[in-house]
Formats: C-alpha cells, sequence, structure tokens
C-alpha cells in the first residue's frame, strides 16, 4: 500500500495559517500538557465565558495559497485605472528613491518595529525622526516640531485647539480661509462641533477684521494655487489676541519665505509628496510646527536629545507626557499615534536630496506650472492666480463640461472646482511632455507650442516680496549621503541600532505585535493601488471599490456589526468616530441631554480623552479586586446619570487581560438607562471567531488593523481604526463630502483614511479564512496562558479569569519585588535588552507592573526563550535580595550594557560576562544584539530640550 499522502493533504499543507501561526502541533501538545489540560477547546471552555460564546463558524470566504491571494488582489488592483493627476489639494505623485522604497518600507527592520517607548533599542529610528523634526523646522522656520501627525486635516484640527487652549482671545471662532484644502475645513468643522467652537471661513484680507476669534488657518500657497502675502493680516490677528496657523507645503518652501518668518506661530501640513505615494489618501506623515515658548503644549510624540549613563548623546521621547491622552478627562487630544514610518520616509527623502536636490526639484516644478500658464494665455484662457508656485485656477466658463471629458478621454485627471474654474498642480513627476499634452487638449485643435521656446521668455510667478532668502537643511546630515552606497550604509547603520520584529519577540501586552507576512505587504507598493489620488473619479477607483467593499463585510462577519467605516486612520480617530455616531444618535432623537460617558478606572488614557473631545463628561467606574467592572458602583453611577447618560466605553475583554464574565449584564444596564455601548477594540485579537462584540452587546467598536488585522506597527505608525455600528447607528457612519459620502463628517482628509495599507488587512483575512482566524484567536490565548504558568511560580499573575487563566495577556506583579530589592520595572525592562528582547508593556493598566502579549505568531521555542530570560532576571534579582549582589552596583541597575562599556576598565562588582551573557543566553556573538547607547537620562534631557539634529560641534568633536 502506497504511504503518499493524498492530495488534499498537500493542498491544505501549503495553506498560510501554518506559517502565520508559530507553534506547531506539538509544540501546542507540550504547552497544553503544561497547562494541564488534554486539548485546545478545553483551554478555551475555561477562558471565554459561555454566555458570549459564538457557536456557528465565521461566514469568511475559505482560505487560499498565498499566490492565489495575490493573484486575486492583482486583478482587483487592475480594475484600478491609474491615470495622471493634476488634481493638487495637497496631493501629488512623487518618486521615491528606490534605495529608500527597498530598504525602509519594504524593509521589516523598519515596517515592524514599535513605538519606540524603549529609547535605547529604538535609536535608528529615533535619529530618522529628528531629521524629520529638523527638516520641518528648517523649511518651516519654526523653532520646534513634533515627529509627525496623521494627515494634512487632523493637524490643522489639532492646531485649532493648540490656539484655542493658547490664545489670550476670549472668542469662541476660529477663522478659517476658504482657500484652504477642502478635507481641511471639513474636519476642522467636524472637530470644532463637540467642543462648542464656531468655525467662519472666508477671506481673511476682507472678512476678519470684522470678526473676534481665537485662532486663524491660512493655507499657503492655497488650494487654488494663488500664493498671498499675509504679514498684515497676521500683524492685525495677533494684535486682536488671536493665534495664526498656516498649513504650508514643504516643498514650496524651498523657494518662499517660511511661515515662522512672517509671524505664523503654528505651521501645519503634509510631507506626503516628499517621496511617500499618494496611495488613494494615506498613510502620509503630517507635521507641526511651533515657537519655542509652545513646546509643552505642542501635541503628538517628541523625539530630543539626551544622554546615557556613559554621558554620551542618545535619543528618546521628549517630555512623555507631553502625549495628551495621558492627561485622560484633563486631555485635549487623544493622539496616540504618529505616523513613524512615512516620517522615516520623508526625512530620508530629504536626507537623499539635500537643500540643493530639493530647490532643483521644486524650481523645475514652478517652471514647469509658469510656462503652462503663459501657453494658456495664448489660447486665451484667463489665469485667477496671479501668484502661484505649483497649481493654477483656470477660467474655463462654458468650456469647462468639454475640457474635463476631453481630459478623462486622455487619461488626465483635472480639478474641477466648479462649473467655470479648473485647476491644475504640477509635481516632480511631471515632464515637458506632459505639458504640451494638456496644451493639446485646452488648445483645442490650435496649432501646438513649443514649450522650450516658451518657458525661455516666461518669468516666474512667484511674489517678489516672498522669495525665500534663509538657508535650510544645512545640518551635514543633508549633505554627507549623496552616493548611492554612502546611503546604503546610513540606512543599514540605523535599522542596526533598532530591535524590531525581525529580530525577536516583542511582548507588548495591548499591542499585538504579531507576524506581518512579506505577501500581505507586497501590494502596498504597486501603482494600482499607490498612484491613486484619494479625489479620483469613481470610475478609476473600482478596484478600491471592491476591496473596501469585501473588507468591510469580513469585518461584519468578525465583529457580529452592521457597518462598517473604513475612513479612521488610527485607533484613537476610531474611538473618536465611534462616541461622535453615538453623540450624533442622541441627537437624532432629541436626546441632547445626554452627556455623560461612564469609563472604567483601568481603560487606555485615549478612551476618556476621545470622550472629552466628542464633547462627553467623563466619569470613572470603579474595577474591583479581580480587575473587573464593579458592577455595584456601574449601577449606581447609570442610576444617578440616567437622564445623561450617553455611552459607557469598555475594553474587551478587559485591560486587565481577563474575559469579564457579566459583560452582558453590564451591555443591559447601560441600555436599561438610554445609554450606548461602545467595545474598544484593542483586545480583538482574543475574540476572532469566539465571540462578536455586536452580538453580546456593543453598539459601536473600533478595531485596530494595525494590531489584531496586521497592518504593522511600522515603529509607531501607521495605523488603520475603522469602526462598526449596529444599525440603528449606521447613518452616522464618518463620511467625507469632499469625497461624496455622508454621515457625521470627516474625522480624516481621505474618504478611506489610509487606503493604500488596506490590501494588508484583506490579504490577511483571505489566506487565513474562518478556521484560521478562530485558530489565531486560540493560539494568542494558548500562548498567552503557556507563559502565565511558566512564570507563575517566579512572579505573581496579578488577575485571572474565574477559572484561574487569563486572556490573550498577562500582567505581571513587579511591586512586591520592587519592596524587598529595589529592583524598579524599569531595571527589569532594560535587562531584557541584554537577552535581546523588546521589553512587555511597562506600568499600563497597572504602574509597577509588566503586562505581557506573546500573539499566536510566535513558537512555543521563542516563548520558552523569554521565559527563561525572565525566570534569569528573577535570579538576579533574588541576588539582591539575599545579599548575594550589591543593591545598586548589579547588572540590573546598569543594564542594558553596550559593547562600548566592555572596553577598558570595568567597575562594576559583577563580571563582563554575567553582564553582556546573562545566564541562560547562549555566547552567539552573530546573533547578538548590542544596543548602541546606555540607560538614557530623560529627566537631563526634558532639562535640557533640544529637539533638531545636534549642532555641527557634537560631529567635529566625534560624539556621533
Amino acid at each position: 500500500m502506497s504511504t503518499r499522502p493524498a492530495f488534499d493533504t498537500l493542498t491544505q499543507s501549503a495553506q498560510f495559517q501554518r506559517r502565520h501561526i508559530g507553534p506547531d502541533a506539538a509544540q501546542q501538545q507540550a504547552m497544553l500538557a503544561a497547562l494541564g489540560v488534554d486539548t485546545l477547546a478545553t483551554l478555551i471552555d475555561q477562558v471565554v465565558p459561555d454566555s458570549i460564546r459564538q457557536r456557528a463558524p465565521l461566514n469568511l470566504p475559505a482560505s487560499c495559497t498565498e499566490s492565489e491571494a495575490l493573484e486575486t488582489l492583482g486583478r482587483i488592483a487592475r480594475r484600478n485605472q491609474v491615470c495622471k493627476s493634476y488634481i493638487g489639494m495637497g496631493y501629488y505623485d512623487t518618486f521615491t528613491p528606490p534605495v529608500i522604497l527597498r530598504n525602509v518600507l519594504e524593509n521589516p527592520a523598519w515596517y515592524t518595529a514599535y513605538t519606540p517607548y524603549q529609547p535605547e533599542i529604538s535609536q535608528g529610528r529615533l535619529e530618522a525622526l529628528l531629521n524629520f523634526q529638523t527638516m520641518v523646522c528648517d523649511l518651516t522656520g519654526m523653532h520646534i516640531a513634533n515627529a509627525s501627525m496623521l494627515d494634512e486635516a487632523s493637524a490643522a484640527a489639532e492646531a485649532m485647539s493648540f490656539c484655542h487652549r493658547l490664545s489670550k482671545s476670549k472668542s469662541e471662532v476660529f477663522f478659517v480661509a476658504s482657500d484652504c484644502h477642502p478635507q481641511t475645513i471639513e474636519v476642522v468643522r467636524t472637530r470644532a462641533a463637540p467642543l462648542g467652537i464656531e468655525v467662519v471661513t472666508g477671506d481673511p484680507r476682507s472678512d476678519l477684521a470684522a470678526l473676534s476669534v481665537f485662532g486663524v488657518l491660512l493655507q499657503y500657497p492655497g488650494t487654488y494655487g494663488d500664493i498671498v502675502d499675509y504679514r498684515s493680516v497676521i500683524a492685525a490677528a495677533h494684535a486682536s489676541g488671536a493665534l495664526v496657523v498656516v498649513a504650508a507645503d514643504l516643498l514650496a518652501l524651498t523657494l518662499l519665505t517660511p511661515p515662522g518668518e512672517f509671524g505664523a506661530d503654528v505651521a501645519i501640513g503634509t510631507t506626503q509628496r516628499f517621496g511617500v505615494q499618494m496611495g488613494f489618501g494615506g498613510p502620509h506623515a503630517a507635521y507641526f510646527a511651533t515657537r519655542l515658548e509652545n513646546q509643552r503644549t505642542l501635541p503628538g510624540r517628541l523625539v530630543g536629545v539626551s544622554i546615557d549613563s556613559h554621558g554620551q548623546p542618545a535619543l528618546r521621547l521628549a517630555m512623555q507626557t507631553r502625549e495628551q491622552h495621558i492627561r485622560r478627562e484633563k486631555a485635549t487630544s487623544n493622539i496616540c499615534t504618529a505616523q513613524v514610518l512615512l516620517a522615516v520616509m520623508a526625512g530620508l527623502y530629504a536626507t537623499y536630496h539635500g537643500a540643493e536636490g530639493l530647490s532643483i526639484i521644486a524650481r523645475r516644478v514652478h517652471r514647469l506650472t509658469a510656462t503652462f500658464a503663459a501657453g494658456l494665455s495664448e489660447f486665451g484662457y484667463a489665469i485667477s492666480t496671479p501668484h502661484f508656485f505649483d497649481t493654477v485656477t483656470i477660467d474655463s466658463g462654458a468650456r469647462t463640461t468639454e475640457l474635463h471629458a476631453l481630459t478623462h478621454i486622455a487619461g488626465i485627471n483635472l480639478r474641477i472646482i466648479d462649473d467655470g474654474r479648473i485647476g491644475v498642480s504640477f509635481d516632480e513627476t511631471t515632464r515637458v511632455e506632459d505639458v504640451e499634452a494638456l496644451w493639446n487638449v485646452f488648445a483645442f485643435g490650435k496649432p501646438a507650442l513649443s514649450f522650450s521656446a516658451l518657458e525661455s521668455r516666461t518669468a516666474d510667478a512667484l511674489p517678489d516680496a516672498l522669495l525665500r532668502k534663509s538657508d535650510f537643511l544645512t545640518h551635514p546630515v543633508f549633505s554627507q549621503y549623496r552616493s548611492e552606497t554612502e546611503m546604503l550604509r546610513y540606512l543599514r547603520r540605523l535599522a542596526d541600532k533598532d530591535l524590531a520584529l525581525d529580530r525577536t519577540m516583542i511582548p507588548l501586552g495591548s499591542c499585538t505585535m504579531k507576524l506581518n507576512a512579506t505577501t500581505e505587504m507586497i501590494p502596498v507598493t504597486w501603482k494600482e493601488f499607490g498612484g491613486l489620488h484619494p479625489f479620483a473619479p469613481a470610475s478609476q477607483t473600482e478596484g478600491y471599490r471592491e476591496l473596501t467593499d469585501e473588507l468591510e463585510q469580513m469585518l461584519c462577519e468578525i465583529t457580529g456589526y452592521d457597518a462598517v467605516s473604513l475612513q479612521p486612520n488610527a485607533g484613537s480617530q476610531g474611538e473618536y468616530a465611534g462616541l461622535l455616531a453615538i453623540r450624533a444618535y442622541h441627537a437624532s432623537r432629541n436626546d441632547h441631554a445626554r452627556s455623560i460617558c461612564l469609563i472604567p478606572s483601568s481603560a487606555h488614557g485615549t478612551n476618556p480623552a476621545s470622550a472629552h473631545m466628542a464633547g462627553m463628561q467623563v466619569v470613572v467606574v470603579a474595577c474591583d479586586k479581580d480587575g473587573n467592572i464593579d458592577v455595584a458602583d456601574l449601577t449606581a453611577k447609570a442610576e444617578l446619570h440616567s437622564a445623561a447618560l450617553a455611552a459607557i466605553m469598555i475594553t474587551y475583554p478587559s485591560t486587565h487581560g481577563v474575559f469579564e464574565s457579566r459583560v452582558g449584564e453590564i451591555c443591559d444596564i447601560v441600555h436599561a438607562h438610554g445609554g450606548q455601548v461602545y467595545i474598544d477594540g484593542a483586545n480583538m485579537n482574543a475574540l476572532v471567531g469566539l465571540a462578536q462584540p455586536g452580538v453580546f452587546g456593543g453598539d459601536v467598536s473600533h478595531l485596530n488593523l494595525h494590531k489584531t488585522f496586521c497592518i504593522p506597527h511600522g515603529g509607531g505608525g501607521p495605523g488603520v481604526g475603522p469602526i462598526g455600528v449596529k444599525a440603528h447607528l449606521a447613518a452616522f457612519l464618518p463620511g467625507n463630502r469632499t469625497g461624496k459620502l455622508d454621515g457625521i463628517g470627516a474625522v480624516c482628509a481621505a474618504p478611506y483614511g489610509s487606503a493604500s495599507i488596506l490590501p494588508i488587512t484583506w490579504t490577511y483575512l483571505r489566506l487565513m479564512g474562518p478556521d484560521g482566524v478562530r485558530r489565531a484567536t486560540e493560539m494568542a490565548i494558548l500562548n498567552a496562558n503557556y507563559i502565565a504558568a511558566r512564570l507563575s511560580p517566579h512572579y505573581p499573575i496579578l488577575y485571572s479569569g474565574p477559572k484561574g487563566r487569563v486572556a490573550h495577556e498577562c500582567i505581571i506583579d513587579l511591586r512586591p519585588l520592587k519592596e524587598s530589592s529595589g529592583i524598579s520595572v524599569d531595571d527589569v525592562a532594560k535587562r531584557l535588552i541584554d537577552f535581546g528582547f523588546h521589553a512587555p508593556t511597562m506600568s499600563f493598566p497597572v504602574a509597577g507592573t509588566l503586562m505581557i502579549e506573546p500573539t499566536e505568531s510566535e513558537s512555543k521555542v521563542e516563548l520558552d526563550r523569554f521565559i527563561d530570560a525572565m525566570i534569569a532576571i528573577r535570579k538576579e534579582i533574588s541576588d539582591v535580595e539575599q545579599g548575594r549582589s550589591h543593591a545598586t552596583d548589579n547588572p540590573l541597575r546598569h543594564a542594558p550594557h553596550t559593547a562600548a562599556a566592555l572596553v577598558g576598565e570595568w567597575t562594576h562588582g559583577y563580571s563582563r560576562e554575567q553582564a553582556v551573557y546573562p545566564r541562560g543566553l547562549a555566547h552567539d556573538h552573530l546573533s547578538k544584539y548590542w544596543p548602541p547607547v546606555g540607560r538614557i537620562d530623560n529627566v537631563y534631557g526634558d532639562r535640557n530640550l533640544v529637539c533638531s539634529c545636534p549642532p555641527l560641534s557634537d560631529y567635529e568633536d566625534g560624539k556621533q
């Protein structure tokens, strides 16, 4: 009899799920045995409450192979039509330098890294972000810039709140110039309404004087191309106590006077055209820059320079409590992410080109635009923008419709502003042949013009009074990597300084650092997904509509909700959009008194921050000793605030890493008092295929596609935070009216947010299928319980469910060890670096603890390596407790240990070997991770704040 396996068995063995899930069958059985259970089903029964269990299988497409998924996605992509875009509105085609494309965007060393909260193992990405901040400061003429925002529109909304907080004016009016990008105006209006801010639009040169305002938003150049000298407008605004925000195009600022030099208080904008594809709207890194006196109220993250334990320069996130979600209900922003990967690319684009290269690109773009405008004048068209950089508005009159039809046939997208005006915007990809092709359309058969002849006699259209005179990008980093060899080596040096998922497990609780498979990443750089303008005609984006429709359907099936919006481009934006939907629902029923949002004391800080931004008042609900919501306290507060109760925000499984058995009762209590239930989807990796929040009581949830659904964290961004809602909330999903969608208004600039990375999640779900995603959830729970069981003899497990099990993460309590040994949670986190691990989540949700989430992607081998490291660290703590190691001179207090620290005199009471090859770590010099810096002094950095590239003297002294 043949022993050859059946054909179907061979086919099944090729399925993707066995590659996504780390432990093989034998490892799974060994872990189950360690837990004292026979089957995975038995474990799941012990963990997930029966009252919420999903019994029917998910109705998702069957799993397919990697080649099949790419083939299907390729067919979908080909339904998109990539046309030459001249639409503008802040979105431009661009050339991504191939050395950056291959070695950053397509490199897992960059895209699988986590937010740099552990700076000692994030020095490469922090340096790249410092370059980004320096670039923004130089080009805008501002003193300080953050490490990126989600997009230009949300940066403008943050700037509005910033001005409201700092302005000396008592007004509640924010003035927005009518020539700001329309999608920016939409997001500003959305964000203003819950805060009681009135947004007024108009011409600041004529309409502003009669108003009392706290802030002003200007576009420079304007959305229609005009370049206005706003110095008198800004002076008048300042005289009335208002602050001024300028949304500025960074490429234009290489030729134009920067906002910081003509009086602006804030400069915001996008860096998309610095080497980042349009991607149907995102993701792109926005920027936010201001004056030095405002540094402590700057929203978002800020990279600063400090020193390490050896006195050497080192980078870290400066003033981390500035991340305003940490202020909870007192926050003015809920931003807890950035666009790190895209900010890195934009900063490296500036490093690649330097000041000279950027100026050449800008000059070329402007000369093409000016010559094009001169040609239109030859054909009798009037240009309504006398001064412009890359955009002109054409008075096309009755010919508008015909011109639009002709350009559409020619594969050209123009901006149809209204029935009588057309906008045309050029970029670095525009060629002379493109200009001549446009002339042919606008000429309606008239003799063609010679570009070279006309260009030679065409003057610039930049206003003399606003020509840039100041230098920029003078730091050596923007001039010393001109050859590709040097650039390649620079990128490699930066990547080597970091510790990302391509090297080691990153066991971060609440953050779900799982496999981002290569197959899932491949479509991101396809031109059919990356080359589309977000406001391209619908007839050209049928592939995107097919993909988003299918993805929405799959997410509805997984969550049990009736409708999904993919617009929110971060988890924070998803939270906010969900609460706005609840707010709008109550308003639609004339139930305007409902403004109370109940939030458990264990909640992530973005929850109360989002509630505050949505115009709600936060009331905190207590948790009991087991980490569950105190139902008695919830009942009392729901009754007390019954007439005003708008919502409750819960995370499920709870932030404490357990399945609360009374979740259905909690939902019923809130519903009984007229409130809605918002379920934070941060821990959805413990639910997929096992329970559906839309079925067991949720009205709305946001999902983190950059967690559960495999979009990588990118070093701290991008993210995607869509929301799912029940049918009664579907009418209140966010939408962008510029993109012809409706809803509560736009929460980000583009109709589908970070659209170009949605293929990652679509591919993951198609590869895994219904059985695969359920098995992934089960394995995440198994891995977490295995770690908890193995570590419980050595560390207290803070919370567990009724049967002693955890969900997909566990919290170990180090507070008793701090009391007995003086060793802190920080010491343990830094010592893990010597073992080659990123630390688990520190001091959240409980100070002095570590929250560990292994995910389903880690094998038992890697789990055991981490467990062995934690046990070895516990033994080192015991040595301190027993007096065998000095209380302060021990390997934990001085971790991490660099290679440089081993050279020369050794002054510690423990050996060099114990420092860098602690017990249980093999002496493998090739795989050993050497941190580039010692422990960083955060206090020194905050007292001596430096947030741009260090001065030339540091380089001359050999410090870099």
